[in-house]
């Protein structure tokens, strides 16, 4: 991309955060978060973006720009700091390592947000116990909190991502590629600290556990259990906690509110907002087979199938085994190279994926596993659920019938039906819903639910 394009693309960003600052309601904690901005020593500054484009750049200058994509490029090598210890510490949340870092909404690094950012590594539970290594970041805002009580934490747990390491949201968000910093950012601009983790398997070694409702739970909870711990960060053991994720973070986030009074009792969970949640995978898999997003079935069956220690050969031919291996090379923008993809040629019976989860009886268990929403498991605390009712992904009812499932077992659920068209669409609509719902929840004030009327 030639130099002007992308200081074009950060103007845009810097205007799109402004944007959103008007929608989401920045405040005062806000402008005191913008004041304290400062970008990191090696970064052009962020006037730069705005400068009379017709000026030539220097020699200074296109120095800067180089290094800033040397950088980008080396961020994808290896990094020894996601290589888990050799015994992982059977605490769920223990913190095992950290290093400092930095976020950034823009791939050259021109804007960096206004946050402390730390890369952390602890442990948590796999889906039949087992502990593991995940990794994640923690940003708190560097203006002080001026609200009530303990600065907020919000967990959140970001959409799909891909499959491969380099694919990690601790790496995205210090190399500006992240497409959820705009969600991000709205959170860390309301004083809250934010816990992002990477999920089981993304960054780390072995299989990411695409849409593993438990797996990704504990993911949730344990990162934020190992924010407390570090040094500086300015999160506490018993600060008010609020989970937030869309599209695979939001079935993160719902399956962590289910989870979180059984599994990590000692935190003050205030309320979760769950966007389009993949609460029913089945129904899922029958509307992206064969479409734009094909490639997030072969995200989701390596993922099952890893988690339970199912070898894909039992169920997938030599080319599904090809296409499995090639996705999980692939982040978003790889995966569009399986759009349309037909997943009956991938098996050995010449079953879709969905035909084949429903006549096996193996295949049919797990998914069953992962329903949120089950009978006897509930949130204890407020719930926003939010989805569009053109979604082009997660059916519309998918999100709906969770929360009524939710409402059955006496949950408090807020049910939001979005009109902006799209998966994408609903994302950038909920984005102000998401903020408003948690600051009431994480304040303790009263919001209704809609329980019977949806």
């Amino acid at each position: 991309m030639p130099r002007r394009s992308i200081l074009l693309f950060a103007g845009a960003c810097i205007a799109l955060a402004a944007a959103l600052a008007v929608v989401a309601g920045f405040g005062a904690p806000h402008a005191a978060l913008a004041q304290e901005s400062a970008p990191a020593p090696d970064a052009p500054e962020v006037s730069s973006a705005v400068e009379d484009l017709s000026q030539p750049a220097t020699t200074a200058e296109d120095a800067r720009w180089n290094a800033a994509r040397d950088a980008l490029a080396a961020a994808s090598a290896d990094n020894p700091f996601y290589l888990p210890p050799t015994v992982v510490p059977a605490t769920p949340g223990a913190l095992i390592r950290t290093e400092p870092t930095a976020f950034y909404l823009d791939p050259v690094r021109l804007v960096q947000v206004p946050a402390h950012a730390t890369r952390i590594m602890y442990a948590s539970q796999d889906a039949q116990g087992r502990p593991i290594a995940v990794t994640g970041t923690v940003l708190t805002p560097t203006a002080p909190w001026t609200g009530g009580g303990e600065r907020p934490v919000i967990g959140y747990a970001v959409g799909t991502q891909g499959a491969a390491d380099r694919c990690a949201p601790s790496r995205t968000l210090s190399t500006g590629v992240q497409y959820e910093g705009v969600g991000i950012t709205s959170m860390l601009s309301r004083g809250h600290a934010v816990v992002v983790t990477d999920y089981e398997g993304l960054g780390t070694p072995g299989t990411h556990t695409y849409m593993v409702r438990e797996a990704q739970a504990h993911a949730v909870l344990d990162a934020v259990r190992a924010a407390a711990q570090v040094s500086g960060s300015g999160v506490t053991a018993t600060a008010p906690v609020a989970l937030a994720g869309y599209s695979q973070g939001g079935g993160a986030a719902a399956a962590a509110a289910e989870l979180a009074s059984e599994y990590a009792p000692e935190l003050d969970l205030k309320g979760a907002y769950v966007g389009a949640p993949p609460a029913d995978l089945v129904q899922v898999a029958g509307r992206i087979d064969g479409g734009l997003y094909a490639a997030f079935l072969l995200y989701a069956m390596a993922g099952q199938l890893a988690a339970y220690d199912v070898d894909p050969a039992t169920h997938l031919n030599e080319t599904g085994l090809t296409a499995l291996a090639g996705a999980a090379e692939t982040c978003m923008v790889g995966s569009l190279a399986y759009a349309h993809l037909d997943s009956a040629t991938l098996t050995h019976t010449g079953q879709d994926f969905p035909e084949l989860v429903r006549s096996d009886a193996e295949l049919a268990g797990i998914l069953a596993e992962q329903r949120i929403g089950a009978p006897g498991r509930r949130p204890d605390v407020p719930v926003m659920i939010a989805h569009s009712v053109t979604d082009d992904v997660i059916p519309y009812r998918t999100g709906r019938d969770l929360g009524r499932r939710w409402c059955a077992e006496g949950a408090r659920v807020r049910f939001d039906p979005l009109l902006t068209p799209t998966h994408v669409g609903g994302h950038v609509a909920s984005l102000p819903r998401m903020g408003a719902f948690l600051d009431a929840t994480l304040a303790d004030r009263w919001t209704a639910d809609s329980c019977g009327w949806f």
